[in-house]
């Protein structure tokens, strides 16, 4: 079954629920900053454990303290239901 693509006005509207989330390079995107890299390891070990359950990944990069998330579906060729389902699991973690 394809995984479709959502419309720039459904990503536009399912993006003012998740405000800390933004569009950047046709990707959802948000940063999280925490106290030490243990906390921000620990956090992207709670979504790798998340995002294998759903079988959807994100793309992201984690430098001492700060954790970068992009998120979109390859095989939509653009952003899904899947990502925004993702990034409220995500915020979700608190």
């Amino acid at each position: 079954m394809a995984i479709a693509k959502l419309a720039p006005d459904i990503i536009e509207q399912q993006l003012r629920a998740l405000p800390q989330w933004q569009l950047r390079d046709d990707k959802l995107y948000r940063q999280f900053t925490y106290g030490t890299f243990v906390e921000a390891f620990g956090f992207m070990t709670q979504v790798a454990l998340l995002a294998e359950k759903q079988d959807h990944h994100p793309e992201w990069s984690n430098v001492y303290n700060r954790v970068e998330v992009y998120l979109t579906t390859h095989d939509a060729q653009g952003i899904s239901a899947r990502d925004f389902t993702l990034a409220q699991a995500i915020d979700a973690l608190g």
